[in-house]
């Protein structure tokens, strides 16, 4: 009996949970905790049931059931489904059986039934969302777990008495039960995961919309309790965000260079799909418990944020600006002058090069990339000082008719070299500023 563990578990657990860090010294405190716990309303449960074993009417529910083992096996299952334990339940067939109240055979059968039935509640209410795939692992858990209880209703009449060649008394019997069936279940399952696995991807494939682009497709919920793989994750979908950064950059390019009004709607799509999917991550991000993350998982967080909103406003910009002033162009009729097709071509192809860096730092972390990129902001600021300075000479030499086109080609590149500055700020400024490679300020200090 170790129920007289249960408080001084929960005792060590509290104090290890208040005293250390987030760590895992934390997060053995709040195993101490659960296990505290779990001992002390198993006695609770055993206590609230001993009562109804000299209940009459509960005699003769367990004496109609003693020759009925597939309705003990499905009230036993409904009784676990409720309890939301099949440890609870193993314990009181325990009890039940120590106190002669059941035969072995039927303690078997209510062992079956609890296994069947902590089945059931990840079925009924682990699965979050309507996409099929979610339900693979509850179904497959559910169906191995089917398999076996038949199996162990088939060999019910010999079991009490291979069970009872292990020794023990009946108590014993029905806890060496509970341990084999789990590891028989194991043991023929293991070497057929891949093609099972293969078997329920067919039955319940991923729900796909190719018209949504904006539904997440890694912000897995149940990964809260694990920072570090839901932090995997929304960095996984953060990279989604700048694969789509990417193809809008795509698009205005080729828009530049062609009509393809046709594609306006797709972009459209786009950016508003990476808004969604900011704001998804910004809110699965926000239900992360941070006491249970390390200084590092903290870190990645801000990270991810950082990447994920300079991505957004990239994607905006790009959107909202670059795109629009493509439609300006073919509405109002006016064609950029050669060099100036030509200058645009060559900034945007080093802008989705600078993307796909982006990327790549965001997840290698390289610190000379880094400074290479944040390199890219001087270039672009050059280019914007020489094209305004070239602007202004042709209108000081008389080209007016310029002025209006000259303008608009002058806020394209504003916008790339905006662009340009959010992809810095979301992998080099904050790979470099952790690493202490980045100035307070710009500003030379001045002299007294």
């Amino acid at each position: 009996d170790l129920t007289q563990l249960g408080p001084i578990l929960i005792l060590v657990g509290v104090w290890m949970f208040r005293h250390y860090p987030a760590g895992r010294a934390r997060d053995l405190g709040r195993v101490f905790i659960g296990l505290g716990l779990l001992l002390l309303s198993l006695h609770q449960l055993v206590e609230l049931f001993s009562p109804l074993q000299d209940a009459p009417l509960f005699g003769l529910i367990l004496g109609a059931l003693a020759s009925q083992p597939v309705a003990a096996v499905l009230l036993t299952a409904a009784l676990t489904w409720a309890a939301h334990s099949s440890v609870a339940i193993v314990v009181l067939t325990m009890s039940l059986a120590d106190n002669h109240l059941v035969t072995p055979a039927m303690a078997l059968a209510m062992v079956l039934g609890a296994n069947l039935g902590t089945a059931i509640n990840p079925m009924i209410e682990g699965v979050t969302g309507d996409d099929p795939a979610s339900r693979r692992l509850p179904l497959g858990n559910l169906l191995t777990r089917i398999l076996g209880v038949i199996v162990g209703l088939l060999l019910l009449p010999w079991l009490p008495d291979w069970m009872h060649a292990m020794g023990g008394n009946d108590a014993r019997l029905v806890a060496n039960f509970h341990t084999v069936f789990n590891l028989a279940i194991a043991l023929v399952f293991l070497p057929l995961l891949t093609p099972y696995a293969a078997l329920l991807t067919r039955w319940l494939p991923k729900r796909t919309d190719p018209n949504d682009p904006s539904r997440p497709q890694y912000l897995d919920e149940s990964a809260h309790d694990v920072p570090a793989v839901a932090l995997g994750n929304a960095a996984r979908e953060a990279l989604r965000m700048a694969d789509m950064l990417q193809t809008l950059l795509l698009y205005a390019r080729a828009g530049f260079k062609r009509d393809n009004r046709h594609r306006m709607v797709q972009a459209r799509q786009l950016d508003n799909a990476v808004d969604k999917i900011e704001t998804a991550i910004t809110t699965y991000l926000a239900q992360l418990d941070r006491e249970n993350m390390t200084r590092e998982d903290a870190q990645r967080m801000e990270d991810i944020l950082a990447f994920a909103t300079n991505i957004g406003h990239a994607a905006d910009i790009t959107h909202h600006g670059l795109l629009t002033h493509i439609n300006r162009l073919r509405k109002q009729g006016w064609t950029l002058l050669p060099e100036q097709r030509e200058r645009l071509d060559a900034t945007l192809v080093q802008l989705i090069s600078n993307q796909r860096q982006t990327a790549a730092l965001f997840i290698n972390e390289d610190i000379p990339q880094a400074r290479e990129l944040a390199g890219e902001k001087s270039r672009f600021r050059r280019m914007e000082i020489e094209e305004s300075e070239a602007h202004l000479e042709k209108i000081k030499s008389g080209q007016i008719d310029a002025a209006e086109i000259g303008s608009l080609y002058l806020d394209i590149l504003r916008d790339m070299k905006s662009i340009n500055s959010h992809l810095v700020g979301a992998a080099a400024y904050p790979l470099l500023a952790r690493h202490g490679e980045l100035l307070p300020s710009r500003l030379r200090e001045a002299n007294d």
